[in-house]
């Protein structure tokens, strides 16, 4: 059974925030109330031993700076609208261009990651939850009507990090919701991710223009660098992508609730992990060009340090309305309703779920 405590965090610009630790016994996680931050993320390897799994900082300041969104959650639109324009019911509206100056990217200038939300540990089906919530203004970085956010935190039995995102608006708006965790399943501070293997159950991807707006074109992924239907390896064709790395919105196979939409594998530790969403879309990416001294412990964050799985709609889907099936607008009386979990095995125990990528025999033997 999952138990929660709690512990003051760092001060911020809104207040004191408090860092929540669930612990069920196999995996930990600390999640902050300012920005809605996972922490630390600590995952036994194979044979047990604790690493933390997740990039970040020890204090605010770089929480504050915005650059990478490290462990954040992220909206109220989070992704990439093209110039920052959308037009709902007839009216136009113009978002701050906080991505180079031309696209709005993650809510803008002041999203939910710089909110300090407020917290309840409230039980649930395997013990302890933290539920967050917080609201932007009608009006708050331009976007219309009151969007208020419920955000419930717990550990799953089969040790999964559950993300569980709620939102009601009191007017028509857009929602998408995030969280912006950058992984390396070898340990925060390991150094390049390069070598750790990723599979993703789709077919096909949004292409985009040269700022990552999509142009409309949804692709099939077979014969690009971006066919991870099968286990490779992150780095074995980052070279031939367009932006010195990974960052694409992929489009989940079909399904209906909760599924498996990506697998990634560590195998000098073992690690595996499995994120599943009710999310129609997920964006790779993979840290490209990152460049950020000051990490937890000292940590320097070097290019291709962590990958990220940004469960979503696709980018700029407002301005494509023939995309039905991702739409991110969201009725006034309606709920936003969306789950990510981040499942955490070994490679002692998954066998067949690797599908291909390796068998761990009884013996603890690989076999390729």
């Amino acid at each position: 059974m999952t138990k929660i405590t709690k512990a003051p965090a760092f001060m911020t610009d809104s207040g004191q925030a408090t860092r929540y630790t669930l612990d069920n016994g196999t995996i930990r996680a600390d999640i902050c109330d300012f920005g809605a931050l996972i922490l630390t993320l600590l995952v036994p390897d194979r044979d047990g031993r604790l690493a933390d799994v997740v990039l970040g900082y020890d204090g605010y300041e770089g929480y504050r700076e915005r650059v990478t969104f490290f462990g954040a959650a992220v909206g109220r639109c989070c992704n990439r609208i093209g110039k920052g324009r959308f037009t709902l019911n007839g009216k136009q509206y113009q978002l701050a261009c906080n991505d180079h100056g031309v696209n709005h990217l993650h809510g803008g200038n002041s999203g939910l990651d710089q909110k300090l939300w407020s917290g309840e540990v409230v039980q649930g089906k395997t013990g302890d939850e933290l539920r967050l919530t917080t609201f932007m203004a009608d009006g708050e970085e331009s976007y219309p009507g009151r969007l208020d956010v419920t955000l419930t935190v717990s550990l799953t039995e089969d040790n999964g990090l559950s993300l569980h995102y709620e939102a009601v608006c009191d007017a028509d708006t857009i929602c998408n919701l995030t969280n912006h965790s950058f992984f390396n399943l070898a340990g925060h501070d390991s150094g390049d991710m390069l070598g750790q293997k990723l599979r993703l159950f789709a077919g096909s991807y949004t292409e985009t223009d040269d700022a990552l707006i999509p142009t409309g074109r949804i692709l099939p992924v077979e014969g690009t660098p971006l066919d991870f239907r099968t286990f490779h390896t992150i780095g074995e064709r980052i070279a031939k992508t367009a932006y010195g790395g990974y960052d694409n919105n992929y489009v989940i196979d079909a399904h209906d609730g909760l599924f498996v939409c990506a697998q990634a594998y560590d195998e000098a530790s073992g690690r595996f992990m499995e994120c599943l969403t009710t999310c129609p879309c997920v964006q790779l990416y993979t840290a490209n060009g990152l460049d950020a001294s000051g990490g937890k412990g000292g940590a320097h964050y070097g290019n291709h340090a962590g990958f990220c799985l940004e469960t979503q709609y696709a980018p700029d889907a407002v301005n494509h309305p023939e995309w039905t099936w991702t739409s991110p607008i969201l009725r006034a009386g309606s709920r936003y309703d969306q789950t990510t979990v981040y499942r955490f095995k070994n490679d002692l125990c998954v066998g067949e779920d690797m599908a291909g990528a390796f068998f761990v025999n009884k013996d603890g033997e690989k076999n390729d």
